[in-house]
């Protein structure tokens, strides 16, 4: 079987990751790379080690688009940028995978679902965090009844703050959405995977108050969020939190994710310990799970083979013109809830999702 050619458009720190995940897929290759800055094309080298000699470089990822080398692409650049790029690809007939956040408003994500189903091309978001194993895990027992009707799940996350990107665009709200669209659409879609219903509330805490503080750029400082907590209240009666602190890298796990349901509770963890543990009410039995990554994975890379697991998942519904495992609408109401949150910090109340136009 041919390989399929992938494009990466923007070879930062996720383009270059895509890159080794695709290298270490031995049913997709890359022929082609995109940036319009020197020193991501010289990461994108680097990464490609060998292969780089074989794969055209463009500094604009239209003159990708329109070269015939590929047979879809993948989307990492910059968030402020994911609108332009992804209304330039869905005028074409090229699959894509677009990165995490689909786009940084609630507008020019609708505006996004639009064009997509407006074509037959596949359109996937990069939401990998359903695809880490202890997080999969968690979602099939969730999901099995096991725990009988969820009515809450809480998500921490206490991590490193921003890493450092091209350019410093990282550092303020307007390029990347905020924080909690930025970083925790991940966790916002675990949320609506896991419960399976509409978010109908979201209330909000937050605040920039370690920090960046002392980051300015061209007389502005920094303005990203790096502590806040979030509740979000479904229209099924189900309750979910996020806990998320960027000064609390020294602690055991990264993110502690808790679901709760009428009949038990499930617990997993990241970096995960092999395994997670469910209780059961009537039973009072505690029970350890084990977990591992996948003998499918080749490439463990920054996720825990999870952005692994999704590129190969792409690349096999390109080729089987199936339907993506995470759509535009995943995407939408993973940004929804985000904005929605950050919304509530700055007016300070509580912010209904129907106050958002998503007819």
């Amino acid at each position: 079987m041919d390989q399929l050619r992938i494009g990466i458009i923007g070879t930062g720190m996720m383009g270059c990751e895509h890159i080794r995940n695709v290298m270490a897929n031995p049913e997709c290759t890359v022929t082609a790379i995109s940036d319009p800055n020197d020193e991501p094309l010289g990461w994108a080298r680097l990464a490609l080690g060998d292969a780089a000699s074989s794969v055209k470089e463009f500094r604009h990822h239209d003159e990708l688009l329109s070269s015939g080398l590929v047979d879809a692409v993948i989307v990492a650049s910059p968030n402020h940028t994911h609108h332009k790029v992804l209304s330039d690809i869905l005028s074409t007939d090229i699959p894509v995978l677009v990165e995490k956040p689909m786009c940084t408003t609630v507008d020019d994500c609708v505006d996004i679902v639009r064009a997509a189903h407006a074509r037959d091309a596949l359109t996937w978001v990069g939401l990998e965090y359903r695809y880490m194993a202890p997080i999969a895990a968690l979602l099939d027992v969730v999901h099995s009844g096991e725990l009988g009707s969820l009515k809450m799940l809480a998500v921490r996350e206490h991590r490193f703050p921003f890493l450092v990107k091209v350019d410093n665009w990282n550092r303020f709200s307007r390029n990347t959405g905020g924080t909690l669209v930025e970083k925790c659409c991940h966790f916002f879609d675990l949320m609506n995977l896991a419960v399976g219903a509409r978010p109908m509330r979201v209330m909000a805490s937050g605040g920039q108050d370690v920090n960046h503080l002392d980051e300015w750029y061209d007389g502005e400082r920094s303005d990203i969020l790096d502590n806040a907590y979030v509740i979000v209240e479904y229209d099924n009666g189900v309750r979910t939190m996020l806990d998320l602190s960027m000064f609390a890298e020294v602690g055991r796990h990264e993110q502690e994710i808790v679901a709760i349901g009428d009949k038990g509770k499930a617990e997993a963890f990241v970096p995960g310990d092999g395994h997670i543990v469910v209780g059961s009410r009537v039973t009072r039995d505690i029970r350890i799970v084990p977990i591992a990554i996948s003998d499918d994975v080749n490439y463990a890379g920054a996720h825990h083979g999870a952005s692994y697991i999704e590129v190969m998942k792409f690349c096999r519904a390109v080729r089987s013109k199936s339907q993506p495992d995470v759509s535009v609408s995943d995407g939408l109401w993973s940004v929804v809830i985000g904005a929605a949150a950050h919304r509530s910090i700055d007016e300070q109340r509580p912010v209904l999702i129907s106050e958002y136009a998503l007819d």
